[in-house]
Order: C-alpha cells, then sequence, then structure tokens
C-alpha cells in the first residue's frame, strides 16, 4: 500500500509537471506566434486603425471609344508601423534607410517614438523587390498594407486628358478628377470619346512642329462636328501621368493648353464674323468692299498683312485674310449681332467639356466700337482651343453646334442649336476651301481630302501691350468639305522663324493641320477623291515627308 502510495503520488507529480510543461509550451508559441505578427505585419489594428484598413473599391479603369486601355489600377505595398510596438525607433528608422536611402532618419525616429500614435506611414507604393527587402530586415513594430495604385499604361498619351490620382486614390486632375465619383465607385470602365490612334497622330504632329519651329507650348483638337465628339485632344509639353507627382506646381507640362488656357487667335474668326453678315442679310456673297486704304477705328489704325488689289468680296476676304475687310463687314453687321452669334456659338462661356479645368473667355466689358472692330478678326477675345473648335463647327454641321462632350455616350443633354443657316454654312465652307486652294492656306491641302480652312497670326499679348515678335498662330479647317464631318484645330504658341520660312500661321499651323489630316483621314474612312480635284499645281500638295523636307 505503501510503495502504492507512493507510486501515486509520484504519477501525479509527474502528471502535474507535464501540465505546467505544456502550459508553458503553449503560453511560448502564443507569444512566439504574436511576435512574428508583429514583425511581418504590424500589431492588430484597434479601432482608429482598422478604419484606414477598410478595403477600398478598385477604381474604374479609362479606356478609349475602342476599349483600348488608358487608365487602370494596379496592386502595390505599403508600409506602416505601430510605434506602441516597437523598442529602438531609431535601429528600425536606420534599417529603413539602408532599404529606402532618401530616408531622413531623424524625422522617422521622431515619428516612430510617439507611443501616443497607434498607427504611421512609412512608406507608399513599395514594389514587391522592396516589400521584400523590408520583410528581411525582421524589425519589430512594422507592417505591410496592400493598396490600389493608378497606373496610365500609355504614358503621355492622352495625358492631359486624363489627368491623374493621388495617392490615396482621389482624382485630382482631368477626367479623374471630372469624373472621381464615378470612377471611385469601381464598375465598368469608362469609354472615353478619345480614339487612341488619332490622339497619338495628333500628339506626334504637334511634338514634331516643337521641333520643328521651336514652340513654347501648343495645342490640338480633332472634333467629330456632327456630334460633339472629341477624338482626339493634346498640349504640348505633354504630360506623363505616372510622372505627375513629380512636377512642380508650375511645370508647363501642367497646364492642359487645349482646354484649361485661353488665347486671341487672329483671323480663324473671321469666317464667323462674314457668316454672320451673310446670315443676317447685312451682306451679299456680291458685295465688294474698298480695302487698299487702312481704315481708323475710335483712333486705331488697322491694316492688311496680304494687300488686295482692287474691291473684295466676302470669299476673296476670307481667302486673303483682309482685316479691313472684316471690319467692314462687322460695322454693316452692328456689335448688337455680332455679339449675338458669338454668344449663340459659346465664346462667351467655358466650354462644357467634362474638364474641370476648362478655361472662361475673356471678353470686354462692354463692346464699343474698337472692340466690335478688333473681335472681328480675333483680336480682344481669348478663348480656349476646344471652346472655338466647338464654334467652327458650324460649318462642318450645316449651321448648327453641338456641345463637346469627353466621354462617350454620355447621357448630358447636349441637344445642337441652330446658330446659322445651312445655306450659309455651305457658302462660307465654299469660301474656306478657296482659303486652302488659293489663300494663305495653301500649305494645308492634302491630295483628295479637300482640306478647308482658315489661318489666323495673333500678337501674343505681354505685360503692357503686344510682342512685336512672338505670334499665336492657329489653323481651323473641317474636311472633307464637299460633305464636312470633322474639324482639326491646331494652335502653336511662338513658333520661331526658320530658314526660307515666315512665323505666321501659314508656314507653321497650316502644314501641322496638313499633316495631322493626311494620317487620321484614313483612320476615320474618309475616301480620297480626286475625280474634280482642282489642286493638281498646288506645290504644296505632297507626301508628309516631302512637305516635311520643303517647308
Amino acid at each position: 500500500m505503501a510503495d502504492f502510495g507512493l507510486s501515486g503520488s509520484a504519477s501525479g507529480s509527474s502528471m502535474r509537471a507535464k501540465l505546467v510543461s505544456f502550459a508553458m509550451c503553449f503560453g511560448f508559441a502564443i507569444i512566439a506566434v504574436k511576435a512574428g505578427f508583429v514583425a511581418i505585419a504590424g500589431p492588430e489594428p484597434k479601432t482608429g486603425v482598422a478604419r484606414v484598413f477598410d478595403e477600398p473599391v478598385r477604381r474604374a479603369d479609362i479606356v478609349d471609344r475602342n476599349g483600348e486601355l488608358l487608365a487602370t489600377s494596379v496592386d502595390v505595398y505599403s508600409l506602416f508601423a505601430d510605434p506602441r510596438a516597437i523598442w529602438d525607433p531609431a535601429e528600425v528608422a536606420t534599417g529603413i534607410a539602408s532599404v529606402f536611402p532618401d530616408t531622413d532618419i531623424d524625422s522617422l525616429t521622431a515619428s516612430l517614438s510617439d507611443r501616443d500614435r497607434a498607427f504611421v506611414w512609412v512608406r507608399r507604393g513599395l514594389t514587391p523587390r522592396q516589400r521584400s527587402a523590408v520583410y528581411d530586415l525582421g524589425l519589430e513594430g512594422l507592417g505591410f498594407r496592400e493598396e490600389s495604385r493608378r497606373a496610365y499604361p500609355r504614358g503621355t498619351l492622352a495625358g492631359h486628358v486624363l489627368g491623374y490620382a493621388g495617392t490615396d486614390g482621389q482624382g485630382l486632375a482631368g477626367v479623374e478628377y471630372e469624373m472621381d465619383k464615378r470612377l471611385a465607385a469601381g464598375g465598368e470602365p469608362m469609354k472615353l470619346t478619345i480614339n487612341s490612334n488619332i490622339q497619338f497622330a495628333l500628339e506626334a504632329e504637334l511634338a514634331a512642329a516643337a521641333g520643328e519651329y521651336d514652340i513654347e507650348g501648343g495645342a490640338g483638337v480633332v472634333l467629330d462636328a456632327r456630334n460633339g465628339e472629341v477624338l482626339g485632344m493634346a498640349s504640348w509639353p505633354p504630360i506623363d501621368p505616372n510622372r505627375a507627382h513629380t512636377l512642380s506646381g508650375d511645370d508647363p507640362a501642367r497646364l492642359n493648353r487645349a482646354a484649361s488656357a485661353v488665347y486671341e487667335l487672329g483671323s480663324v474668326f473671321k469666317p464667323l464674323t462674314i457668316a454672320a453678315g451673310l446670315d443676317s442679310g447685312a451682306i451679299s456673297p456680291s458685295d465688294r468692299f474698298a480695302v487698299r486704304e487702312p481704315i481708323v477705328i475710335s483712333g486705331r489704325r488697322i491694316t492688311d498683312t496680304h494687300r488686295i488689289a482692287g474691291p473684295a468680296t466676302p470669299a476673296e476676304i476670307v481667302s486673303h485674310s483682309s482685316n479691313i475687310g472684316t471690319v467692314k463687314v462687322a460695322i454693316m453687321l452692328g456689335a448688337r449681332r455680332q455679339q449675338e452669334i458669338l454668344e449663340k456659338l459659346g465664346l462667351f462661356e467655358r466650354s462644357p467639356i467634362e474638364l474641370a479645368g476648362s478655361a472662361s473667355p475673356i471678353v470686354p466689358a462692354k463692346f464699343d466700337d474698337i472692340h466690335a472692330a478688333t473681335i472681328s478678326y480675333g483680336h480682344g477675345i481669348a478663348v480656349s482651343p476646344i471652346a472655338f473648335a466647338t464654334a467652327f463647327s458650324v460649318f462642318a454641321n450645316g449651321g448648327e453646334v453641338v456641345d463637346p462632350t469627353i466621354i462617350l455616350g454620355s447621357t448630358r443633354a447636349r441637344n445642337a442649336r441652330r446658330v446659322i443657316s445651312a445655306p450659309t454654312a455651305a457658302l462660307v465652307t465654299q469660301m474656306l476651301r478657296h482659303a486652302v486652294t488659293d489663300g494663305t492656306g495653301t500649305r494645308a491641302e492634302v491630295a483628295g481630302y479637300r482640306v478647308a480652312g482658315k489661318t489666323g497670326t495673333a500678337e501674343k499679348p505681354v505685360p503692357g501691350g503686344y510682342s512685336r515678335t512672338a505670334n499665336m498662330a492657329s489653323f481651323a479647317s473641317i474636311f472633307p468639305s464637299n460633305s464636312p464631318e470633322y474639324v482639326v484645330l491646331v494652335v502653336l504658341d511662338a513658333p520661331k522663324i526658320g530658314p526660307g520660312r515666315g512665323r505666321t500661321a501659314s508656314w507653321n499651323a497650316a502644314p501641322t493641320v496638313g499633316r495631322v489630316i493626311e494620317r487620321i483621314a484614313p483612320m476615320l474612312g474618309v475616301e480620297p477623291q480626286f475625280d474634280d480635284y482642282d489642286q493638281r499645281d498646288n506645290p504644296f500638295v505632297r507626301s508628309v515627308a516631302d512637305r516635311r523636307s520643303t517647308l
């Protein structure tokens, strides 16, 4: 019995020892697991941190009209810390700096030393390799958060249209900003009206013009006049949305010159004045105007760059770009009717395109005689290129104008509004065609595509007045003139004079538009027609390569 009793007592002690050992092992295992979690993922977030960790909805993609991807969201890692779980903040900061040499160790050490905080962002947007390098450090109190970050696979293509999003996915510019709520809600991709191929051609020719004419900036628009859809919108210098965060606030690449800047565009306004005069009955197509002598309005002397021998018809005023003739038409039209047509064309307000940075025009407080005169040929009023391209579409859409859009299938009301009659639009289109075949726009001609358009050269505003050496050069066009559908506008800021060239629009903006049309017309399915072609002797009708080598 004693042996039994002794044996039972020993057995009980052994059992208790085993239980204690098991409990201790289990406890150490719990501690080890928790320690590993702290080292790898940080401490379990408390209420305040949990809100930061709410799973965000993946931002919707942006695609062009054909479904080509322009903006998407990719998964990245972000590094955070819980200062409460860090024993040596300086050691942790130094370790992180070994992976990210640009780390401010003192600043990070201070942040990691604040034990009143449960959450501190250390670095956002880590690559998998960077995440692995931090993980291998084995530092306490750190964790990783998988996030969604915006990416733009086509780089600068349509960069100003797309805009960009911030670190937390919020839209900061362009469509990303204007349509932020729709994109943030996720779901189906947002389709733009942009055609990537047309956009690429427009950007490429604008870049070529930048190199050839040494411009300070530029803009281009390709518009479907029938429905207001923007097929291409470019600004130079370009912007890569992937790198927008690296640009300074005043970097010129940030400005969308097609929508967010306004310019005095010069003589491209003349067809609008002539159309208003014809449509109102103030003038007729057969009228002739004396344009040899300068005209003085309110003490200001208005002259012509391109002299016309003898009285000029409205068609000759357009094709040879007569300031004097246009002013005389404006006088017969009257300031009130002039204002009415400009207002109907939408030139007195910002373009309603879906871009938050769409700029408001600069117009005079009142239309006195001198303002009415100068605005008739595009001076004294500054508008955005997209606003003017929309107004110019009146000639390509039978006298009607449709508000522009960048969103395909937009439900926004964009009813066409009639500004001038269809016969007037057709008549002015013939004049614009004549301006290309036998006027200031000959370098815009493209064989078979019947380009119609108007040059515009305006002295560039400078503090205290206007520059005598720098111009804003533009060319506004529609094609094909026998059945117009599309508008192409190019604006060049301060093009320089090259060998054998001038700095007016006929030497730079006009040939740039010609090259754009030559590239995009086949993409749009416009068939070239040569059966009644009347420009076989035009020396400027050559291939793209030939024109570039001779201009």
